[in-house]
């Protein structure tokens, strides 16, 4: 499966999801941020990821675990 954001190829990585274009696992952002790190760390660690991309991804997970927001204002 391929978005413009994940990857998720048997020829990558045997299928783990990676940011579209690299072979960086989006796991690894999650990673790097869980240690404390910051997102210029990660980002400087693996340039071949883009901002737009990583905080695409951040958008994207949160927006899976705590909805779009307008519940609340119901």
């Amino acid at each position: 499966m391929t978005d413009t954001l994940i990857d998720r190829n048997p020829d990558i990585l045997g299928g783990t999801p990676v940011f579209a274009g690299t072979r960086v696992p989006v796991r690894i952002l999650m990673e790097h941020l869980e240690a404390g790190d910051r997102l210029d760390d990660f980002l400087a660690d693996y340039p071949t990821v883009s901002r737009r991309q990583a905080v695409a991804l951040l958008e994207r997970a949160t927006t899976m675990l705590v909805g779009g927001g307008d519940e609340a204002a119901a």
